[in-house]
């Protein structure tokens, strides 16, 4: 697959950073030496660990160079380090370790959890974000039109799966849902969104004039999927788990 699309992913920053913001204000956290931001990308998300934590080093990581790139581009004052999540080991003790919206990239991303959770010193939490939407019609119409089954990712397990596998190793677990609902301008926004994310699995290997075709069927798609509002906008339906473990 090609390397992440940094302009393309930022074109919805501040949608794609409320997450962040949501997760980052449960963090129950006051003073730390170090943050670790696991799957950093442009450096949206690590730039609201500073603004919250200015005194703390925070070291981002990601394992594309394009997403890297923007990150020290944007803040040079930190570190950045290219590393799969999966394998990545810190390099001092970490107090907070912040994953927004990568897990689901993950293989065997529970297992990748438990590890990086052991890690944390006693105190430390491990703070992570992930979209649950693979049953959404933006998804379902992927698989629909470029007919190819599960190339994005697999449906996130039950979110009382994920008690059960950090509480042993955790002195508290907290599991909740939120349901945004993004304001779009039109299906071609919702179309735009996820050529950021979602869609790169699918128009990868594909030459500039299928995916042009497949992607004109998609907007059809996601158009009846996602009528318009009152104001002619649509709105993007966008469900979250969020999980913050204290060691």
């Amino acid at each position: 697959m090609s390397d992440w699309n940094a302009h393309q992913y930022l074109k919805f920053e501040d949608e794609r950073s409320r997450p962040a913001r949501d997760l980052l204000a449960q963090v129950p956290l006051q003073q730390l030496r170090a943050i670790a931001d696991l799957g950093c990308g442009p450096g949206n998300s690590t730039e609201l660990l500073l603004e919250r934590y200015p005194r703390a080093n925070v070291t981002g990581v990601d394992s594309s160079q394009a997403m890297l790139r923007q990150a020290r581009e944007r803040l040079p004052q930190c570190s950045f380090i290219e590393s799969d999540i999966s394998a990545w080991m810190p390099e001092e003790p970490v107090d907070l370790l912040f994953a927004n919206a990568v897990f689901q990239w993950v293989p065997d991303h529970r297992q990748a959890m438990l590890r990086l959770a052991a890690l944390l010193p006693e105190g430390g939490v491990l703070a992570a974000q992930m979209p649950d939407n693979t049953r959404e019609p933006s998804h379902v119409a992927m698989e629909t039109v470029f007919g190819v089954s599960g190339a994005a990712r697999v449906d996130l397990p039950a979110a009382e799966s994920y008690y059960d596998l950090l509480k042993p190793q955790c002195q508290r677990v907290e599991i909740w849902h939120t349901i945004y609902h993004h304001v779009m301008d039109g299906p071609e926004a919702i179309v735009e969104w996820f050529k950021g994310s979602a869609l790169r699995p699918f128009l990868a290997g594909l030459d500039g004039a299928e995916a042009d075709r497949l992607l004109q069927e998609y907007t059809a798609e996601i158009a009846r999927c996602y009528p318009a509002r009152s104001d002619g906008k649509v709105l993007l339906r966008f469900p979250r788990l969020f999980v913050i473990a204290v060691r």
